[in-house]
């Protein structure tokens, strides 16, 4: 597969995409991105008035279409309240454990543009100070604070600064891409599979691929928070192709180095046809991939299912381990993931 694919160009796409903060309600700055690329390599696409991006790819038959998604949203935090002393405190945006972020170096973003930096630390952060206290402290919201990167002293002095209530709190990602191929960072759920997208819109319009199919790729803003993909769907789509991620871990059977196909999530069963003719491509054209459940998750395509769309829907990504979390993944999935989707693309 490397030797087909431009591998380069898709970690070209990823560490540019990764190095955009985009948390649920705050994807302007990404999906300006989304666009200049696309309008480099002479993609027809619209934005839907929710900010979603589509990209269309006529085919010869356009009564049956395929959408692929992929989301640009991320995992974050706003600010809650500013508290006496000039603290932030947080409300997280999606569903993540508070200890994945303990420490960590973040970003405010102001409604008037300014970036302010800080770290995420409990409220008793210092085992000198608060001994067996600090070690035991529940991490929840409510025992979470941002400090902030400026001498405040008070609420008055934050204020000062442009800081308020609701603003967003963009989390650092530390990515880090390896000499053995692994990626590690925050948001490779779903930023890795946004770069596949791109780059599959890349190929076929470069190399002129024929279609059997109008395929669209559906790049949405609001996934983490459940309704992503619950409107505005290409009206003739029949096949719904959610690429996020699988979940590699304990009792699970994803991996790392694999496309991670879905059978059922905790919105029920996808469609059991669709993924059958995943599974035979795969063994047809020797990708690696893995069959998994995940009883913790939802995708664009189950949301897209439960707005009522009449669609056959499943889910494919690469494997990303710990998601939710300080991620990782390898492009063995990267380049497995994209082989299915462009192979897919060409089935009749």
């Amino acid at each position: 597969m490397s030797g087909v694919y431009d591998k380069e160009k898709i970690k070209y796409y990823l560490k540019n995409i990764l190095s955009i903060s985009s948390p649920t309600g705050y994807t302007g700055n990404i999906m300006s991105y989304i666009k200049k690329e696309l309008s480099n390599m002479n993609a027809s696409f619209i934005e839907t008035n929710k900010g979603a991006v589509i990209v269309s790819i006529k085919g010869k038959n356009s009564d049956y279409q395929r959408t692929f998604s992929a989301h640009v949203d991320t995992l974050g935090a706003m600010v809650k309240e500013i508290k006496s002393n000039g603290a932030l405190s947080l409300t997280p945006i999606g569903g993540y454990m508070m200890t994945a972020i303990d420490g960590e170096n973040c970003t405010v973003e102001t409604l008037d543009g300014k970036k302010i930096g800080g770290t995420v630390q409990t409220i008793k952060p210092s085992v000198h100070i608060s001994g067996d206290e600090a070690r035991e402290l529940k991490r929840i919201p409510e025992n979470m604070e941002v400090i902030l990167d400026e001498k405040v002293f008070s609420k008055e002095d934050t204020e000062k600064l442009g800081i308020n209530v609701g603003d967003f709190i963009c989390l650092d990602t530390r990515t880090t891409l390896t000499e053995t191929d692994f990626v590690k960072s925050r948001y490779l759920d779903d930023k890795a599979s946004v770069a596949i997208l791109l780059y599959a819109v890349e190929y076929m319009i470069k190399n002129q691929v024929q279609l059997p199919y109008t395929t669209n790729f559906f790049i949405s803003n609001y996934e983490e928070v459940g309704h992503g993909a619950k409107a505005a769907l290409p009206d003739n789509t029949k096949e719904f192709i959610a690429v996020d991620m699988g979940a590699p871990g304990p009792g699970q059977n994803s991996s790392e180095y694999a496309v991670c196909i879905c059978a059922k999530d905790s919105s029920g069963p996808y469609d059991y046809d669709l993924r059958k003719n995943l599974i035979n491509l795969c063994k047809k054209e020797n990708i690696p991939y893995k069959i998994d459940i995940y009883p913790h998750y939802g995708s664009d395509a189950s949301a897209a299912l439960g707005a009522g769309w009449d669609i056959k829907a499943a889910l494919i990504g690469p494997g990303v381990f710990a998601s939710h979390a300080y991620e990782r993944t390898h492009m063995d999935a990267v380049l497995a993931t994209l082989d299915l989707v462009i192979k897919y693309s060409l089935i009749d």
